[in-house]
């Protein structure tokens, strides 16, 4: 299945059903009076984040919802049927913004979230509504209100815990496929992750899901690369991976490539914490590697773990650490066994 981040999608609300302007007209009953019934109400359209969705790869083939029209009232009092909600189904993540791609409108981050974008019309009153002592025999009905319509984007960013960060050919995919059951493609060639791809990091009896990300360059928030088009899949994270190639002629400044790079997207995901890594450890001699690590500290003023994605070296301590920072921000965020929200409509 192809993965798709964002869609754009129209949505159109029902009106409501016309009332009736209908009489009573039966035998032996002179005057029978107005009896004409109320319109039925348009359907709503609403948006819930559920399980078992990764992408939005379902609004690439239908990008129009149109809810039905209420019943229009008949006569007998008999009133329309409201018609059915359209039910827009996400993955848990997803964001959904106005036309314009910038104003955010509502943010489904848990499972269960509900939120209504277009309401459907209120059915018209039939004459029946109208009889008063004044006007016993009122010869007009409401028509039923008009829907909503609008357009919207669908924008979904990845409910993960930890995420993997570094420049292309870091080792991002080989880790992934090392420690999950997830099987990325991996190659020896730059932008081999088209895709953010996702896998379950089990730690003892604990478990935490980890995303790689496609790899950045220098000037990707200009653009370049791939851009950071996917950045924002790693803004829910609790902590990043930072995977630098200890192969590189200069480990310090792919680190500082990349730390550049967050902060021109996002300030806020800059601040998150980080665990930096060493990687591709087996490719060098321990002296080799010794130096690169003092420079490293001495430039950096930060101290690197050492590990290598291939030969699993290193790694369950540095997985044992993502977990430590993970849960210390799940005690102090709210409970994973929260309900869903349900939200009514947003007006501008």
């Amino acid at each position: 299945m192809k993965f798709l981040d964002q869609a754009k999608v129209y949505v159109r609300s029902g009106d409501g059903g016309a009332g009736s302007v209908s009489f009573r007209r039966e035998k032996f009953i002179e005057m029978g009076g107005p009896d004409g019934g109320d319109g039925g109400k348009g359907g709503d359209i609403w948006i819930e984040a559920v399980d078992g969705l990764n992408t939005l790869i379902d609004y690439r083939y239908q990008q129009h919802f149109k809810a039905a029209t209420g019943g229009h009232g008949m006569g007998r009092l008999r009133a329309g049927a409201n018609s059915d909600d359209i039910v827009l189904k996400v993955p848990v993540g997803t964001q959904v913004f106005e036309e314009d791609n910038e104003t955010m409108v509502a943010d489904l981050a848990k499972l269960g979230d509900r939120f209504r974008i277009a309401k459907g019309g209120n059915g018209g009153f039939g004459n029946a509504y109208f009889k008063s002592s004044t006007n016993r025999a009122p010869r007009h009905a409401n028509p039923g209100l008009e829907g909503e319509e609008r357009w919207i984007w669908l924008r979904l960013k990845l409910i993960a815990d930890a995420g993997l960060l570094g420049l292309p050919n870091a080792g991002k995919s080989t880790l992934l496929a090392a420690v999950s059951a997830a099987k990325p493609k991996i190659a020896d060639y730059p932008f081999t992750t088209l895709h953010p791809q996702l896998g379950v990091v089990r730690v003892g009896t604990q478990s935490f899901v980890l995303a790689d990300i496609p790899g950045l360059i220098e000037g990707a928030h200009e653009g370049h690369g791939l851009g950071t088009r996917f950045l924002g899949h790693v803004e829910r994270c609790a902590v990043l991976l930072h995977l630098i190639d200890v192969t590189s002629e200069d480990p310090v400044a792919d680190y500082r490539v990349i730390r550049k790079e967050l902060k021109a997207y996002s300030p806020e995901l800059a601040e998150k914490p980080e665990v930096i890594a060493f990687n591709k450890t087996d490719l060098l001699q321990d002296d080799e590697i010794e130096v690169k690590l003092k420079d490293f500290k001495r430039r950096a003023r930060k101290t690197p773990m050492l590990m290598s994605g291939a030969t699993t070296r290193g790694v369950p301590e540095a997985m044992k650490k993502l977990l430590e920072v993970i849960d210390t921000s799940r005690r102090g965020g709210r409970s994973a066994d929260e309900p869903g929200v349900e939200t009514e409509e947003w007006r501008p």
